[in-house]
C-alpha cells in the first residue's frame, strides 16, 4: 500500500489528505484473495490491479497501522482504570502524556497520522454508547436531555465533515485569476478618474497623478503578494505554507491533528463552531452523567468524591469514562479560549508563532494573546472581518469518504 504522505494536493482536491487508489474491479472476493490483501498491507506492499471487491478494496485502503491503538487500547485502557481508583489516577494521568510524546514524535518528522482523528471521533462514538447503555436505564435523564445530547453529537459530527471539505488551498490558477481581477479594477478605476479629471483645466497634471496612483497601487500589491519557496507560486497576504500537508493555504491559521487537516480561510468558522459545540456537548454530558451516578453531590465536587460509585463495574467505568471526558473537554476549551482570543486580535496562531520567533509582536492577557499590531482593527471589526470573510477556496465540495 503506497501513500505519499507529503505529495501536495491537487487543484481540485478541497482536502489535505494523502491519496489512495480504490480498486473497484469485482463485486465478490474470495479467502485467498483476503489473505493476500492484508498480506499487502501488512508488508507495506500495493494492492494488484486485478485482486478483491470494491468494498473490500476501499477498506484495505484506507487502513492505516496508527488507526489501531486509538481503537483497541482506548476501551482497555479504561476498562482496566474502572477496576479502582489508584488505577484510574495512574491510567489518566499517564494517557495524556502519552498522547503528547505521540504528537511531538509525529509533529518532528512532519508527517501525517490518523491516529488522532480517529481517537477523537472513536472517543465521542464510544462515551454516547455508554450514555445510552449504561446511564440511560438508571431512569435519571430524561428523553429531552437524551435528545440534546444526540443533537449535540450529530451537531458535532456534521460541522467536524464541514471543517474537514478544504482550508482553502492556494492555486496558482486562482492567484492569477485574483491578481488580474484586482489590476482590472485599479485600471478602472484609474481611467474614470482620468476621465473625469481630462475634462478640467489641469487635465495633464490630474492624468500625472492618476499614474502615479496606479503604479503605486501596483508596487503595493506586489509587495504584499509573496513567493512560497516550496510551492514556487505567489501566494496572497497571511497565506501560508503547511510543511505537513505539502501545500500554501489561505490565511493558515495552524494545522490541527485532531481533524487531520489544516485550518485556514475556508474553514476557521466551521471548526470555531466545531470546538464550540463539542466542549458544551462534553460538559453537559459530563453533568448528566455525575448527576446521575452521584445524585447527593454537586456536579463539580462529585469529580473529586463520589461514595460507592465502584462498588458496581458498570458505574465505575461510566465514573472513568466521565474523567476521561473532562481532560478530553479541558484541552479542547483551552484551544477554544486561543482561538477566541486570536480572533479578538486578528492573529492567526502561525501570525502569533512567527512574532514570537522574530520578537515583533507585544505579549497581551498574561501571555495568552499575541498582538501584533498588523491586522487589528478593533474588538468588533476583527470578529466582524472573521464572520464575513469570503471562502476564496475554488475547491468542490468532498463527500463523506473523504472524512479521513
Amino acid at each position: 500500500m503506497k501513500w505519499e504522505k507529503l505529495k501536495p494536493p491537487e487543484p481540485d482536491d478541497p482536502m489535505c489528505c494523502c491519496e489512495c487508489d480504490l480498486y473497484q474491479c469485482g463485486c465478490c472476493c474470495d479467502c485467498e484473495d483476503l489473505d493476500e490483501a492484508f498480506n499487502r498491507w501488512l508488508r507495506d506492499k500495493p494492492p494488484k490491479s486485478v485482486c478483491q471487491s470494491a468494498v473490500l478494496g476501499a477498506v484495505i485502503d484506507n487502513l492505516e497501522i496508527s488507526m489501531i491503538p486509538a481503537l483497541v487500547l482506548l476501551p482497555l485502557l479504561l476498562r482496566v482504570a474502572a477496576l479502582h481508583y489508584l488505577l484510574g489516577i495512574i491510567i489518566l494521568t499517564a494517557l495524556p502524556g502519552l498522547v503528547l510524546w505521540y504528537y511531538y514524535a509525529t509533529h518532528r518528522k512532519k508527517r501525517r497520522t490518523l491516529f488522532f482523528l480517529t481517537l477523537a471521533l472513536f472517543s465521542l462514538a464510544y462515551m454516547y454508547y455508554l450514555f445510552i447503555t449504561e446511564i440511560l436505564p438508571l431512569g435519571d435523564v430524561s428523553r429531552l436531555q437524551v435528545g440534546a445530547v444526540t443533537a449535540g453529537m450529530i451537531l458535532t459530527v456534521g460541522s467536524l465533515i464541514h471543517t474537514k471539505r478544504g482550508p482553502g488551498f492556494v492555486t496558482s490558477g486562482e492567484v492569477a485569476d485574483k491578481e488580474s481581477t484586482h489590476l482590472s479594477g485599479c485600471i478602472q478605476s484609474a481611467a474614470s478618474s482620468s476621465s473625469s479629471s481630462s475634462s478640467s483645466s489641469s487635465s495633464s497634471s490630474s492624468a500625472a497623478g492618476t499614474a502615479a496612483e496606479l503604479q503605486t497601487t501596483k508596487t503595493a500589491l506586489t509587495e504584499k503578494w509573496s513567493r512560497c519557496t516550496v510551492c514556487k507560486i505567489m501566494r496572497p497576504p497571511r497565506a501560508g505554507h503547511c510543511r505537513t500537508c505539502g501545500a500554501c493555504v489561505q490565511r493558515l491559521d495552524h494545522h490541527c491533528v485532531w481533524i487531520n487537516s489544516c485550518v485556514g480561510q475556508a474553514n476557521h468558522r466551521s471548526f470555531l463552531l466545531t470546538l464550540v459545540v463539542f466542549v458544551l456537548t462534553s460538559l453537559y454530558g459530563i453533568g448528566l452523567v455525575l448527576r446521575s451516578l452521584c445524585p447527593r453531590q454537586y456536579v463539580v465536587t462529585a469529580l473529586l468524591y463520589c461514595p460507592g460509585v465502584y462498588s458496581q463495574s458498570s458505574t465505575a467505568l461510566c465514573f472513568t469514562c466521565a474523567w476521561y471526558s473532562s481532560i478530553v473537554a479541558g484541552g479542547l476549551l483551552y484551544l477554544l479560549v486561543a482561538q477566541v482570543i486570536n480572533i479578538s486580535f486578528n492573529v492567526t496562531e502561525r501570525e502569533a508563532q512567527l512574532a514570537l520567533r522574530n520578537n515583533t509582536g507585544q505579549s497581551r492577557l498574561w501571555g495568552l494573546a499575541i498582538d501584533t499590531g498588523e491586522h487589528s482593527r478593533g474588538f468588533c471589526q476583527n470578529w466582524a472581518e472573521f464572520l464575513t470573510v469570503t471562502d476564496a477556496s475554488d475547491s468542490p465540495r468532498s463527500s463523506l469518504t473523504d472524512l479521513v
